[in-house]
Parts: structure tokens; C-alpha cells; sequence
């Protein structure tokens, strides 16, 4: 065999043209530097959206513990946040629907208010049964949902504009159905208030508001998590060309996300009654933003297409135990409204930095 040596001119053969997987014993073959820490917690965050509201809930709950003391996780206190949140959480069940297909809705506390008029007018002053009342109340929740729906996918009009001019349309009418008269719980059936009513655990009293509220997390969660529909508004909000392309029929999901948002909207509406005791059109003030703090919060982008509604519980709960914990340590409300800024601005900047994982 002869031997390869080098001409004049030409490179140096090379000894030991292994491939590259050929290399010494014990080197690892996919060396890399090592992730730092905030590498890891940031995608830690991005592959478990839960785990940062969840850190600052049970973070709250211990520094308002050690300011306030035992009284702020004595069971009377706990059922007392539980109730504040009920509405809250039941409107963002419908803002979370709605955000995930990367829309927004600031009408759901106008169809929650109108569709307590429409109930407590049939039921106190046209003397239909209660059952038949909340039915229509129910249908009254999906056609208004079904008219924001239809200027989103029909109309092509973005849902923050759609939704605003609703908003004044369904606060007119409700004002106009109402007479700007407050029905009383006196003349009100008994099913409109049954969500008020209490039962004692722990000796402390719990309403069935907020165990619907509850097992309407959980129902939705399974929804969005293990049925086509659910895939559907997920492929939606994260590329709705994409989806379109893939067979979906985007504008049907579009549309059907508008009008169950609608129906849950009327289901808070009937808690609004349980809770307050009454029917008033001037009821719900503030919910609008309390229910899109509490889905940012629970790590759902507003740019769609990633989240989880249980996320939206924990954003409604991290709400009332800052507000609870708050008052309790006697801080101005001032500072409340203050806090609850930093907590959006907060959430928002944390689910820009760990969407930079994906892309």
C-alpha cells in the first residue's frame, strides 16, 4: 500500500479525520454551555403557565398572614373573599373564552347587568315562574353574545371596537328595560336569590354561588382541554390563518366562543342577584376590568392562543386576597387600585419575556 505523502503546494493530509461523533472517551456530544438560572425559570414559566400565579397567591397569603394575623385565614375570612371573587371569576371564565382567541370583550359586565334586569322584570313585575325567566335571561346572554360575534367574524370590525359600542348598547337598553328602578329582594322569587343562600363549613357560611363558580372552572377547564372545541379556540387564537388552512372553521369557533361567553355572562348575572339581593341596573360597576386583570393574571396572553381558565381563578382569588388583605391592614384604597396596576403590568411583561422561549 503506498504511502500518501504531500506535494509542494498542496495542504497537509489530515491524521485523524474522524466524524464528529467520533470524539475522546467520556466527552459528551451535545455540549452546551450551562442554562442560567433565569434561563430555567423562564422556561419553567412558558411550559407551566400556573405556576406563577400559583406562586403569588400562596406568596400573598403568607405576608398578609404574617401582617394582618390568624384572622386573615380564619374561615370567616376565607368565605368572605370566596364571595367577593364569585363574579368576578364567573365573568372571567367568559373574558378568558374570548381572550384565548386573541379578542377582547368590555361588554360582558352590560350583558351580566342587562340580563339581571330582563329576569327580575319577568319574574317580579310579569309574573312569569322564576325557571322561565332565567331561561330567557340565559337566551338573552346568548344573543347578545351572538351580535358581538357576528361583528367580529361577519362584519370583520376588531373586538375591542365591536365590544365598546355594545357596551353602551346593552348599558341603554338595560337602563330602558329597567326604568332606572331598582326591583328588591321582597318581590323577588326565590330561585333568582338561591345563589345567596348559604350553607356552614367549618362554621363558617358558603354560598352556592360560589360552589357554581367552582365547578364552572372546573367544567370549562375540562372543555378547552379535552374536546375538539377547546383544540379549535387554542389553534384559533394562536394563528387563525393557520387554523383556517388547516380545516377549522374559524368562524364558527369564532362565533360559538362569542355566544357561550354571552350565556355564562347571564349565569353571572344570576349570582349578581344571590349576591347583592336585589335587581339593579347600576349593579356590576367595575367588573369590566376586574375580570381582564384577573385572566392577565392568571397567565393568559392577550395575544391568544396560550392559557388556562383555571389560571383565571387563581388571577380572580391573587385579586381578592390582595383586596381583603389590604383592608384588613388598613391601607388606603388608593393603594388597592395601585397594587392591582403592578399586578397587570407585571403579568403582561412575564408573558412577553417567557413567550420569547417559543420563538
Amino acid at each position: 500500500m503506498k504511502s500518501v505523502s504531500a506535494t509542494p503546494g498542496s495542504p497537509a493530509p489530515v491524521k485523524n479525520a474522524e466524524a464528529p461523533a467520533q470524539r475522546r472517551v467520556g466527552e459528551r456530544l451535545d455540549d452546551q454551555p450551562p442554562v442560567p438560572l433565569l434561563g430555567k425559570i423562564q422556561r419553567q414559566l412558558h411550559a407551566h403557565p400556573l405556576l406563577g400565579p400559583t406562586a403569588v397567591l400562596i406568596l400573598a397569603c403568607v405576608v398578609f398572614t404574617a401582617m394582618v394575623g390568624p384572622r386573615f385565614i380564619d374561615p370567616l375570612n376565607v368565605s368572605l373573599i370566596l364571595q367577593q371573587v364569585q363574579i368576578i371569576g364567573m365573568v372571567g371564565i367568559a373574558q378568558t373564552l374570548i381572550i384565548l382567541t386573541a379578542g377582547i370583550d368590555l361588554s360582558v359586565a352590560a350583558v351580566m347587568v342587562f340580563t339581571t334586569v330582563i329576569s327580575g322584570k319577568l319574574a317580579a313585575e310579569a309574573g312569569l315562574p322564576a325557571v322561565v325567566a332565567l331561561v330567557i335571561a340565559l337566551a338573552t346572554g346568548a344573543a347578545c353574545g351572538f351580535l358581538n360575534g357576528i361583528l367580529v367574524t361577519r362584519f370583520r370590525v376588531p373586538p375591542f371596537i365591536s365590544t365598546l359600542g355594545t357596551l353602551s348598547i346593552f348599558t341603554a337598553l338595560n337602563l330602558l328595560a329597567s326604568g332606572s328602578q331598582t326591583i328588591k329582594a321582597n318581590v323577588l322569587p326565590g330561585l333568582l336569590l338561591w345563589p345567596g343562600e348559604t350553607f356552614r363549613v367549618l362554621g363558617a357560611p358558603v354560598t352556592y354561588g360560589s360552589i357554581l363558580v367552582l365547578l364552572s372552572f372546573v367544567a370549562v377547564a375540562f372543555i378547552l382541554k379535552r374536546t375538539a372545541w377547546g383544540e379549535h379556540i387554542y389553534a384559533v387564537g394562536d394563528n387563525a390563518e393557520g387554523a383556517r388552512l388547516s380545516g377549522i372553521r374559524t368562524t364558527r369557533v369564532l362565533l360559538s366562543v362569542y355566544v357561550v361567553a354571552g350565556i355564562i355572562c347571564a349565569i353571572a348575572g344570576w349570582l349578581l342577584i344571590g349576591r347583592v339581593g336585589s335587581v339593579s341596573p347600576f349593579s356590576g360597576e367595575g367588573v369590566n376590568l376586574a375580570s381582564i386583570t384577573a385572566v392577565v393574571i392568571g397567565g393568559t396572553s392577550l395575544f391568544g392562543g396560550r392559557g388556562n381558565v383555571l389560571g383565571t381563578l387563581l388571577g380572580a382569588l391573587i385579586i381578592g386576597v390582595f383586596s381583603n388583605g389590604l383592608t384588613l391592614a388598613g391601607v388606603d384604597v388608593l393603594w388597592q387600585v395601585f397594587t392591582t396596576g403592578v399586578l397587570v403590568i407585571v403579568a403582561v411583561g412575564l408573558d412577553q419575556w417567557t413567550r420569547k422561549v417559543a420563538g
